[in-house]
């Protein structure tokens, strides 16, 4: 699987114009592999979103590297990473930002995200609504969104620190693109990053429970 991670950073991140060496280095020390069911591991390192729920995904790698340089996270960020499945977004966000926390609702994805994060002592795993957030540990420099919406996310925005920003795909029809929303002086701005499809995110309704 080593050899297929090399060729995930070289095939899919690097062709796809991310340039940040933090990235490369994050995304080629996790396992990704760890982060899929036993019978979807030959998909862990394809350009594909990969299930890992009904209706839940892992992004492919290419539109979540892009996320991340778009988002360009820094080592003092505190990061909410909202859907964060199973997990990996938060492993390789634990190797770039200051802390996480790993928003998951579904409680099979709690559990499988904890045991795979247990030993990242910046990461915290907590269950809660999606698209409501998690208030208490805000407000954040930096928040992910693990999927398409097709509404502006004003809840999590409402959770951004000063300078904080948002990353998200914004969906319309069939169209997806990767948005920036930035704080500024108590307002919200925002930026188109580049196009991307990506699963519509069913985390932000009630998502049904998997046998992993």
């Amino acid at each position: 699987m080593l050899a297929a991670r090399t060729n995930m950073i070289e095939a899919q991140i690097r062709s796809a114009d991310v340039t940040d060496p933090r990235i490369h280095a994050a995304m080629a020390a996790v396992a990704r592999e760890r982060f899929v069911p036993n019978n979807k591991r030959a998909l862990a390192y394809a350009d594909v979103p990969v299930e890992v729920a009904p209706g839940r995904f892992l992004l492919d790698p290419r539109s979540l590297a892009k996320a991340l340089q778009l988002a360009e996270v820094t080592a003092e960020d505190r990061v909410l990473d909202v859907a964060c499945g199973t997990g990996y977004s938060s492993a390789v966000l634990g190797r770039l930002a200051k802390s996480v926390i790993a928003l998951e609702q579904d409680a099979d994805l709690v559990r499988i995200a904890s045991e795979a994060l247990s030993l990242a002592e910046n990461i915290e795993v907590t269950q809660g609504s999606l698209i409501e957030g998690f208030k208490m540990g805000g407000p954040y420099d930096l928040i992910m969104v693990n999927g398409a919406i097709e509404a502006r996310p004003d809840t999590l925005l409402s959770q951004l620190d000063e300078g904080g920003r948002l990353v998200v795909f914004l969906q319309t029809g069939a169209q997806g693109r990767a948005t920036l929303f930035v704080r500024e002086h108590g307002q919200i701005g925002s930026r188109p990053g580049f196009d991307a499809t990506v699963p519509l995110l069913a985390g932000f309704r009630k998502s049904q429970g998997f046998v992993f």
